[in-house]
Order: C-alpha cells, then structure tokens, then sequence
C-alpha cells in the first residue's frame, strides 16, 4: 500500500515505506533526503541532491515492493526459493526544477533521473503498483507517464486548467485520478477522462482510493482533502454516472497534512483511517462504506502528544501508519531533522487520548552517540566576539590547540553564551556625537546583520525582537543590505509571521519588507518556487487592502457629517454674541445737569427749545458712530470727547 505523496509544497513529505512500514522517509528545511529505520531508530541512510538548495524536494512516494539483489548469494533450495523477502527499494521525489530523482535504497545512492519533461515544479509522483511506470502531476499542468526501464516519458498529456497538486493510482492498476481543482478520473489504456468530480474551492493535497472493488460495481470509493479545509470527502463512482457529490465526510481539527488507510475489500469490512493534521494531531477513523451519509462522522479517537515540563507543551506528530493489528500504531513525532519514532497501543475506546513524552531527554541521547566533528573556540572574557563569514568581520578567534589545560585552569577564560553577546553589544542606541569615530554606525549595522543571520538561524525571539525594534532607515537598510543570500527567504518568512500579528507591529515590518524587495529583488526573482514562497504574503496584503476602499468611502461620509454639526454648533454661538452690545457710555450726574435731566421729554410751551434739542441729539448720534469706525486702541479717548460734547450740549441749554 503505497504511502501519500500529495503533500502541498509548503509542507515538509514524510512518508513511511509500504508494507513492513521499516523505514521512515522524509526531507527536512536543508533539502536532504533522511530515510531512518523504524525498528532500530536511527538514521539508516542520508542522500543530499546536487540542487538541494535550489531545487528543493516537494514529495516523496515509496515504489512498490520488490525484490533486491544484494550482491553475490549462496543458491537457494526450491523449497526457499518461495519464500524470498520483498523490500521497499525505490524512491521517487519530485523536486521544484520539474525534474524527478529516483533514489534506491538498495544501493543507497540515486538510481535515475528522469528530467526535460515538466517546465514547472513537480507536485505529486506515484507508482503504478504492478508494472514498472511512475506518473507525475506538475505546475505546467501536465501528467506524464515514466517508463523507469528506459528512463523516458511513455505518454504526456494536459490534465487540468490548473497545476495538478494530486495523483493517485488504483489498486488494480487501471485507473488515474489527478486533481487541481477539478477531480479528474482517468483511464490509463486510453487517456481519456472517465468522470469528473468538483467540490473543492481549494487545491487538492490529498486523494486516495479507499476500496478495492471495480468501477462498475457501485463500490469503488475514493476520498480526497484540500487544502485550508477541515474535513476529508468520500466520493463514490457510480455506474450510472450521478457521482457529482461527496457521499461521506470525516470532519478534522486542521488541513491533513499525512494520511494512511486499510483499505475495504469488500461491503462488510470497515475502511480504517489514520489522518495527521497540520495542527500535530492523529485522528482515528472506521467506518463501513455503503452509500451516502448526509452526517459528517467525527473521530473514533484523537491522539495529542505533549513533552513532560510543568507547563506542557505539544509535540508535533509527523506521520502515522496503521499496523495489521486493529490497536497499535506506528508514529513519527517532534523535529523533521530527527524524528522520534515509537510503536503505540491505542484504546479507541477513549475518545481523546494525550501521550507524554520526554522528547529532549530522547534527542540528547541519540545525539550523544553520534561522534561530533564541531569544536566549540574558547575565547577570553574581554574580546568581542562577532560570527566570521560576513563581510567586515576579522575577529580572530583566540587562542591555539597546544597549550589546552592551561587555557581551562584559567579563570578569565570561558566561553560566552548569546545572552552575553547581547549585553556586550548596544542595540538600542547609536553614538552620534561630534567626537564618535565615522565608522561606529557601519559596525552597527554589521552587527546588526550578525545578531540577525543568528536570530533567524536559531529561531530565538528575543534576538529578533531586539533587531526589528530599530526606527531608524538608514540602519534598516544597511542591515538589510549586508545580510547573505541565503537568509533572505528565512528573513522574508519571518517578516510574514509578525506581519500577521498586532497592527503596531505591522507598521514595523513594513519597513523592513519594503528594505528586502529594494536590495534583493533580483536574487527573489531567480528563485524558482517564489509564488509558493510569498503566497502567504501576497494574500495577507490583499486582504488587508480590500477593506481600504470602504473605509475611505465611510471616512468621506463621516467627516461630512462631522463638518455639518460643526457649522451648526458655530452658526448658534455667533447668534448669541451679536445680542451683546460692543460699546456702552455712561453719563456721570452733576448740578449743571439737572436743569436738563430729564431732556428726553417734550416741553409743550417752548417748541424753540425742542427743534434745538432734536439736533444736538443728532450729533451725538454721528460722533460715537465715527469713533467706533476707529481702532480700539482710541475707545479711552472716546470718553473724553464724549464728556466735551455733553459740555457744549449744556452749554446750548442754557443759551
């Protein structure tokens, strides 16, 4: 039963060999080829591509059994000759170039290289299960049929409008199913399409056939999953052709990432289904496949792992394989580079069941046997150590292979973790006074680069945090400027991870994105699988940039409505001052006054003394009027004027 090898090419192929299940293979982030033995637990053999770095691997198939000849043997007897051993042998991976490496087992080395036929990267390969042909499914939207004895493309052919992300291969050998978005059946004598299913929004990562009857019978089931989707669809393929639907769903907690299956031969017995998930997580299924179920079916049971600390912490699962007997399972879990694996007991009984293990303690052990080649340099107290290998740095690492026991007695020396390179280097301020030497910000921005190249290695937090924490341009793009080529993806995929976090942050990243594209533009433009690299970012920035519209549609909105009760508000404080008066005069009181206080009645008997008083009070109606045409500064002034006229106005009284 071969093993799935329609992983998405974000996702690192772990797959296990078929049948015996003894070796375990997997390619890790540097792009090698570790193929570990199950039974012994160590690491059986390391292949690494000539364009490991380049051309990275993206899936991985087991070939079917076979059997091996391992140099020269002794004749068997007849009665032996029946009972010969078939092993997993060959291995096929596609890689990111469009070419597809076999690599044997056997002879634990590369066996061919079947390349020119794909112009895009390879996304899924898979074996026929009896005669020596190998089908892949590649970016350029083509499938090609490989006759492994010659080496050569049998028969190439269009699958799909899309890149095909899946294949796999009946059990009998006569049928193909591929899959972008559009599931196609296909049948291998002709090349023609048999059905098609749809039903995924997304590009499908997973397809398997779940039973081994023949098409025509109503029993032939196969199930797939796709990416960003929690569930695995079952598909039946009818005779009468009415198969647009999926009849079954398995529901799951993330997008399976590894997915191995006993298959149904016949009505009365049950399809079991082990699933990992991108989440870590194992599910367990069984059901008996006969017709549609509109409920989805949840697990038989889940497995987490968890390490053994105060505070637990999961541990990722990486594959899982489904042994004869009904209870125990073979896992693969922790790092890509150096798995732990273990065969388990489990009680589906329980529906969820968490496995502790001491994942560190397991590590340090097989880490000790290895003999390690790597010296740790042992450096005084007082240097500044700075990592060699970038440009500018000619620190010498002191201190010389003679002379060892002397250098342990004393006590200056001792080697210096992180921590302290940290404290010894400033991050957070520059010298900028006039008396600093000119080349104090270029060895920032050096060691910038160094603390950076060593966060992004190492994974460690506060390292980067300290580094992204600059405002400042100049030392964001100098920094950027002197990083390697080849922490330029790893510093992008950071970039991306903290741009999905809080907006502040955001504003942060931006900057540093913005100094990336500017200076290694042309190295991100040779990279071959650069669409799958940035996809991430390029939908994240998207959607960011799809809400902007509206928001500045509403911003418009409301800062017409705020303008409107503003205006409405001022319009109302103006019609209250205007009932103040600007300008107020106040007559003082005297004896001369009195005969006219009372001025503003008509006297009845003297009409010669009323024409008199209607013009004077005319006059003093025009002088105030004048005065307030004037500046402010003359309203003293005004007064005194004002006090002149009512002289000369009791003056024409008494005349």
């Amino acid at each position: 039963m071969a093993a799935d090898a329609g992983s998405s090419a974000l996702q690192l192929p772990c797959v296990f060999s078929p049948k015996s299940r003894q070796y375990l293979a997997l390619c890790a982030q540097d792009g090698r080829l570790r193929i570990w033995n199950t039974d012994s637990k160590t690491l059986q053999q390391e292949y690494v591509p000539s364009a490991h770095l380049s051309a990275t691997c993206i899936c991985i198939a087991w070939g079917p059994c076979r059997t091996v000849k391992e140099g020269p043997q002794r004749k068997k007897r007849k009665s032996e000759a029946g009972q010969v051993e078939e092993k997993a042998d060959l291995l096929a991976m596609g890689t990111a170039a469009g070419s597809v490496l076999i690599y044997s087992t056997a002879k634990g080395a590369l066996h061919c290289t079947l390349d020119g036929g794909h112009s895009g990267g390879v996304n899924c390969v898979q074996w026929h299960p009896e005669d020596s042909l190998l089908y892949s499914g590649s970016d350029d939207t083509n499938i090609i049929e490989w006759d492994l004895q010659t080496g050569k493309a049998r028969s190439k052919w269009k699958a799909d409008r899309a890149a095909v992300t899946s294949l796999c291969v009946s059990p009998d050998g006569k049928l193909l199913l591929s899959a972008g978005q559009i599931i196609k059946m296909w049948d291998l004598d002709t090349k023609e399409v048999y059905r098609k299913f749809t039903g995924h929004s997304t590009a499908v990562t997973t397809l398997r056939f779940a039973t081994t009857r023949p098409p025509d019978s109503n029993g032939l089931y196969f199930l797939s999953g796709a990416a960003h989707e929690r569930l695995l669809s079952v598909w039946q393929v009818r005779e009468d052709g009415k198969d647009k639907n999926s009849v079954v769903s398995f529901t799951l907690t993330d997008e399976p990432k590894h997915i191995d299956l006993v298959t149904s031969n016949s009505k009365e017995e049950a399809v079991r289904l082990a699933v990992v998930c991108k989440d870590g997580q194992l599910h367990l299924f069984e059901h008996f496949l006969n017709g549609p179920c509109k409920k989805p079916f949840s697990p038989l049971c889940t497995v987490q792992m968890s390490d053994t600390k105060d505070s637990p912490a999961p541990i990722p699962l990486l594959a899982a394989a489904l042994r004869a007997d009904t209870q125990s399972v073979l896992l693969a879990y922790g790092n890509h580079l150096q798995p732990v694996m273990e065969k388990v007991e489990i009680n589906t009984a329980e529906r969820h069941v968490c496995l502790t293990r001491d994942v560190q303690t397991s590590l340090s052990l097989s880490m000790e046997t290895s003999v390690s080649k790597v010296k740790t340099p042992i450096v005084n107290a007082k240097s500044r150590v700075l990592v060699p290998g970038l440009p500018g740095h000619q620190a010498p690492v002191k201190g010389t292979s003679q002379a060892s026991e002397k250098r342990k007695k004393d006590t200056d020396t001792k080697e210096m973790s992180i921590a302290e390179r940290l404290g010894e280097i400033d991050l957070s301020t520059v010298s900028t006074e006039k008396g600093a030497p000119k080349g104090t910000a270029s060895l920032q921005t050096d060691n910038f680069a160094v603390l950076l190249v060593q966060g992004l290695e190492s994974n460690d937090a506060n390292i980067l945090n300290k580094v992204f924490q600059t405002r400042k341009e100049m030392v964001i793009k100098k920094t950027v400027a002197r990083l390697p080529l080849p922490a330029v993806l790893p510093l992008v995929e950071e970039i991306t991870n903290r741009l999905q976090g809080h907006p502040f942050t955001a504003v942060l990243m931006v900057r540093w994105l913005k100094a990336v594209l500017m200076h290694h533009t042309s190295y991100l433009a040779s990279l071959p699988d650069l669409v799958t690299q940035l996809g991430v970012l390029y939908h994240m920035i998207e959607s960011r940039v799809k809400m902007f519209h509206k928001l500045t549609k509403l911003h418009g909105k409301l800062y017409l409505l705020m303008t409107q009760v503003a205006t409405s508000d001022s319009s109302n404080t103006v019609t209250d001052v205007d009932h103040t008066a600007k300008l107020v005069y106040e007559e003082e009181s005297s004896d001369e006054d009195e005969a006219s206080g009372d001025e503003g009645l008509p006297d009845d008997d003297d009409s010669e003394n009323w024409e008199e008083e209607e013009e004077v009070m005319e006059e003093d109606k025009e002088e105030p009027a004048d005065e307030e045409n004037d500046d402010p500064d003359s309203r003293t002034d005004s007064k005194a004027n004002g006090e002149e006229d009512m002289e000369h106005e009791n003056e024409s009284e008494e005349e």
